[in-house]
């Protein structure tokens, strides 16, 4: 027997489906990165910006707004036209907040930030015990605690976490951190599980540089080099909006770069690794034992060159120039638009970017303008404030329509 009645409808193919849908969180991301760099701004200029539709950009910030992204702003004054008037949009910083959690060698910073990476709320805690639970427990705790305080009306996007060491964002552990000595910490289920919210963890380097690209230095979104000289020596790389991982995201692995005459014994067994030199442990030990400070800290020393003490200044500049021969190395070999050093000395005693450029001009076959390649960090002193909220910024201004998960 025959049966009559309409066939039903056939699937479509789920990877089409899945194309469609990176292409509207492509175009509704550059509408909001245009409103980022530019807001507050009309539609009208974004699509002229983007080279999208007046309607595609229509129909992405009716949706970007009613997800809180975007808000309107009054109508702009001037002479009435036929159409639609013009209306501007900018970022709604207001109803969104995203945490950030930035763990370093000797403290965890934990801050709140809004979605244009101003940051609202910031706090340090130094570490009881280099426990990853404990830690980690604290430093949620911490995090709810702001949030209570400081952003009861505003609704949380997640928790980014950034630091040094070997970290897989896609995992979310945190491999190696040898300082911490913490090996295989599931710091995103940890963290998840502290707080039920949305985690993402990725090193400090890249961390920032997502942070560069977004919010900092303009040349950063060709390509960018970052070197982060801390406690923690470690690098990050990215050409247009692609940041570089490698395989379990080990990429930026600099600290045991070689130093031309490097006499400081490494763990690794050699002596004249690049973190084994120039580390702040390292320095602020040598400032102890020179008398330049008395509690051997690298804060006394940095404030002991910034009011003006020559052999801390010197002690620091001797540091830089050993900065310098691995960021020739970093341009020469991957020849960015641009390297930005994220360095407490480079930002905050003149004395040191300058010398830090000397020898790069020196060194690097590429370089032909220090001054102009050669930078520091775009946020001088809140650096570690702002890392773990750059890891949810660049989730967002990449797919805005997407979980940040």
């Amino acid at each position: 027997m025959h049966r009559t009645g309409s066939r039903p409808a056939p699937r479509e193919d789920p990877q089409r489906i899945e194309t469609r849908g990176a292409r509207r969180g492509a175009s509704a991301a550059a509408v909001l990165r245009a409103v980022l760099d530019h807001g507050p701004i009309a539609r009208s200029t974004i699509a002229r910006r983007t080279g999208l539709s007046p309607a595609l950009v229509t129909g992405h910030s009716a949706e970007l707004t009613k997800l809180g992204f975007l808000r309107e702003l009054p109508e702009v004054a001037g002479p009435k036209v036929v159409g639609r008037p013009h209306v501007p949009v900018d970022l709604d910083t207001g109803r969104h907040v995203l945490g950030s959690l930035h763990i370093a060698v000797h403290h965890a910073t934990v801050a709140l930030l809004d979605v244009r990476g101003h940051i609202l709320a910031s706090h340090e805690e130094p570490h009881q015990s280099l426990d990853p639970q404990r830690i980690l427990s604290r430093a949620a705790g911490i995090l709810l605690e702001l949030l209570d305080r400081h952003a009861p009306d505003r609704e949380p996007l997640g928790l980014g976490m950034a630091t040094g060491g070997w970290v897989d964002r896609a995992s979310g552990v945190v491999v190696e951190h040898p300082l911490l000595g913490w090996h295989d910490v599931p710091a995103r289920e940890l963290l998840a599980g502290h707080t039920g919210l949305t985690v993402a963890v990725d090193s400090h380097s890249r961390a920032l540089v997502n942070a560069e690209r977004l919010l900092g230095h303009a040349r950063a979104r060709a390509s960018v080099v970052q070197l982060f000289t801390g406690n923690v020596v470690d690098a990050a790389f990215a050409t247009g909006d692609t940041v570089h991982h490698g395989p379990r995201s080990a990429a930026g692995a600099v600290a045991h770069l070689p130093i031309e005459g490097g006499d400081e014994p490494c763990p690794c067994g050699r002596t004249g690794c690049l973190q084994a030199m120039v580390s702040e442990q390292t320095v602020a030990r040598r400032a102890g034992e020179q008398g330049i400070t008395t509690t051997g800290s690298f804060p006394e020393l940095l404030t002991e060159a910034k009011t003006g003490n020559p052999r801390a200044i010197q002690l620091l500049v001797d540091r830089v120039r050993l900065i310098g021969q691995a960021s020739a190395l970093l341009l020469d070999v991957l020849n960015p638009e641009i390297l930005v050093v994220v360095d407490q000395s480079v930002s905050q005693v003149p004395a040191c970017l300058p010398a830090l450029r000397d020898e790069v001009q020196l060194r690097s076959r590429i370089c032909e303008d220090a001054p102009r390649t050669v930078v520091s960090t775009s946020f001088p002193g809140s650096e570690l404030a702002t890392s773990g909220g750059a890891v949810l910024l660049d989730r967002l201004f990449q797919d805005p329509l997407s979980p940040l998960s």
